[in-house]
């Protein structure tokens, strides 16, 4: 669990199905890059809004599009351990190379009960497990505590974490020192990687995995003007989260709109549609979307 990873969208067809295609030439330009590992069923694939047939199509066709050039991560993300270990046992038996797990939600566990749900999740799988800790989306913290707790048990292999907190990001590198620890964050990859992360799990990757595998490289090399120089241009490109209205849509809605609209104008895949109750991108905000891929250079 190292390098460039990147939670890739779902495409979905004109039916609200799993577009293989597309899914498929988005895997390819990924691997292209020289991603190290691919991220199907998170965040940014929509795990919360896909249907049992969705998330069948999206690892059956990862798993064989990838076809073991690098692990394949999928998300195994509900309410409760019963749900999580069903979820990632179908994850495995098609192939998932580990799972991705949250904190429990809707329950407002404790810290010894986010511990104990990922025992469980560990005692039932012949997968390794990845913790995820995004508060933003379930609330409760996989925190540094907790990170420490799972490490001694050898529970999980690894950590994205997508807390947003930088500094808790740093002290979980030092209360779980041996534990791989990748950072969400597409705007402050660099300094996650100097201060120790294992690697970089950006949503922002689907749209140019390029510039993340080149920053990995260079921040791990110590190379640290070369990191900021590109990180600063990703960063530009992540303003594409801001075009939509956020009056007309929500920003789950805007930023994985974006991603998708980018992903289309970059000739990756064929439809920019979300999963209900997300709406889509309208023209204007799709234009603005495509003004800062000009800018850059990515059309």
């Amino acid at each position: 669990m190292h390098g460039v990873i990147p939670p890739l969208v779902t495409p979905l067809d004109a039916d609200g199905d799993v577009d293989r295609r597309s899914l498929e030439r988005l895997i390819g330009f990924q691997l292209d890059a020289g991603v190290h590992g691919v991220f199907v069923g998170g965040s940014t694939g929509e795990i919360a809004l896909l249907d049992s047939a969705q998330r069948h199509a999206l690892v059956e066709v990862a798993v064989g599009t990838v076809a073991g050039a690098v692990p394949v991560l999928v998300g195994a993300i509900d309410t409760g351990t019963r749900r999580v270990i069903e979820q990632a046992r179908i994850a495995a038996g098609q192939g998932a190379d580990a799972v991705v797990v949250t904190a429990p939600f809707y329950v407002a566990p404790n810290d010894a009960e986010i511990v104990a749900h990922f025992r469980a999740v560990h005692a039932a799988l012949d997968v390794p497990v990845v913790a995820y800790d995004i508060p933003s989306a379930v609330r409760w913290r996989v925190g540094p505590d907790v990170v420490a707790a799972l490490a001694a048990e050898r529970l999980v292999v690894a950590l994205k974490d997508s807390s947003g907190d930088l500094a808790g990001f740093r002290e979980t590198l030092r209360r779980a020192p041996g534990l791989p620890a990748l950072t969400g964050s597409e705007v402050l990859a660099d300094v996650a990687v100097q201060l120790g992360a294992a690697g970089i799990v950006p949503g922002l990757g689907n749209v140019d995995p390029h510039g993340y595998v080149r920053l990995h490289a260079a921040a791990a090399a110590g190379d640290r003007a070369a990191a900021a120089a590109e990180q600063e241009r990703l960063t530009r490109l992540f303003t594409i989260v801001d075009v939509a209205d956020r009056q007309r849509i929500g920003f789950t809605a805007g930023a994985l709109g974006a991603f998708k609209a980018a992903l289309l104008l970059r000739g990756v895949i064929d439809g920019a549609a979300t999963n209900a109750p997300l709406l889509p991108l309208d023209d204007a905000e799709i234009k603005a979307v495509a003004a800062i891929l000009d800018e850059l250079g990515l059309r």
